[in-house]
């Protein structure tokens, strides 16, 4: 019996001490605190640029390509350029042997001398008859003179006859005239006769239309070689020269991107092959688009003097479509559409939120530039606007965004790694 009793009041003990426990150990938690504002991600408004580009492929081409025919028919003797070989404009490329011209040029330098002894031939003929005219019409005007003062002095038929003579006398100078200048009309036929010979002549030395590069070669020493003059479709050349001191840029820009293009603009180049970066200047396009590719031809002119470029190769090529420089830039995901407005929330000195209308200006696909509504290093909130409240105060989590970018037109046919922006 004693011992049930002891057990029962340490039981009791047990009960009380761990209801004391428990008592102090909950009087020693904290009081939970009222909960704070909302934790808001804030980006600043930062001054940057903004870049539209248009990447695309082009392919290089010689400036002027052209087939070198010579102008008359004939065996080549010498020929003495080869594929590769530079040449300069007016350079010797081969030499035709053409035995007949040397015989039609003696031909006509012979017609020159002979029309030259028919004009002296006929100079002299002009003086007799005029010297004979003279003396006839002095003969003629004296008869009829002495026979007005003393009339029956002089025989009427004597009189006629001096008249008629004359007269005859008058038309052989008339005729030794005609005859002097058709002397000097064939003189000068067969002066260009000679000359058309002389020019064919000299064609037999084949010579470079223009400076540039033998790109191909298609005859050797013997062979024979038609006239590029002949309306022959199998006439071969001598010889191709390519112009490649003076390359064109030929790229196909898309239908979407062609009301950008303006003669002057600025493209940069990249030659992937040679590893070789620079700036050109659009020249010409064609003002026509493609029906098929929906492209319009856009070419850049580009000095290749030391010819390490070569026609054929492809270049990178980037054109500036829109740029902003030195704006007010925001990330894009600021902006929040209102009705027709665009609007952000901004932050004032005590974190609470305000609405506020912007004018947006150039947009890439990360940064927007702002013209009018924002104050450079204003803060605006950058994500989940809709969670905000005007006036409602919150926690800024500012992070650090760029203040400029590049991007790439979606009109592009290739793709590019940006210095700005990152892979676009």
């Amino acid at each position: 019996m004693q011992k049930r009793l002891i057990f029962l009041i340490a039981a009791c003990v047990m009960v009380v001490a761990s209801a004391i426990l428990t008592f102090r150990s909950r009087s020693r938690q904290p009081v939970e605190a009222a909960p704070g504002p909302p934790a808001a991600q804030v980006a600043v408004v930062q001054r940057g640029s903004i870049t539209h580009l248009l990447a695309m492929a082009g392919q290089f081409q010689a400036y002027q390509v052209v087939d070198v025919h010579p102008k008359v028919s004939g065996f080549i003797r010498n020929i003495y350029v080869d594929i590769g070989d530079r040449v300069r404009e007016g350079q010797t490329l081969a030499i035709l042997e053409v035995p007949e011209l040397h015989a039609q040029l003696a031909g006509t330098v012979a017609g020159v001398a002979r029309s030259k002894d028919e004009i002296t031939r006929a100079q002299h003929e002009v003086a007799r008859a005029e010297a004979e005219y003279s003396a006839l019409h002095v003969d003629n005007d004296r008869l009829q003179q002495a026979a007005k003062a003393q009339p029956g002095l002089i025989a009427q038929q004597e009189l006629d006859d001096a008249q008629s003579k004359d007269l005859a006398a008058a038309a052989q100078v008339d005729a030794a005239k005609s005859a002097l200048a058709a002397a000097r009309g064939g003189s000068e036929v067969a002066r260009a006769d000679n000359e058309r010979v002389s020019a064919l002549e000299s064609y037999t030395n084949v010579t470079a239309p223009l400076a540039g590069v033998v790109t191909w070669r298609y005859a050797d020493t013997g062979a024979l070689i038609q006239s590029g003059r002949d309306s022959n479709d199998q006439a071969l050349p001598i010889v191709k020269i390519s112009e490649n001191g003076l390359l064109r840029l030929r790229m196909p820009v898309p239908e979407d991107a062609v009301r950008y293009i303006k003669t002057g603009d600025s493209i940069q180049i990249r030659v992937d092959a040679l590893g070789r970066s620079f700036t050109g200047k659009v020249v010409r396009f064609t003002r026509d688009v493609n029906f098929e590719t929906r492209t319009m031809q856009t070419e850049v002119d580009v000095e290749n003097k030391d010819l390490s470029i070569v026609p054929g190769m492809y270049a990178n090529a980037q054109l500036v479509l829109a740029h902003a420089e030195n704006v007010l830039t925001i990330p894009v995901e600021a902006l929040t559409l209102r009705g027709n407005q665009r609007v952000v929330y901004v932050l004032d000195s005590a974190n609470h939120v305000h609405e506020r209308v912007v004018q947006v200006g150039l947009e890439g696909t990360k940064l927007a530039e702002i013209k009018s509504g924002l104050a450079e290093g204003e803060r605006v909130i950058s994500g989940g606007q809709g969670k905000y409240q005007e006036v409602e105060q919150v926690e800024p989590l500012v992070s650090k965004e760029p203040s400029s970018e590049t991007t790439r037109a979606s009109e592009s046919t290739i793709d590019t790694q940006e210095d700005q922006g990152g892979p676009q």
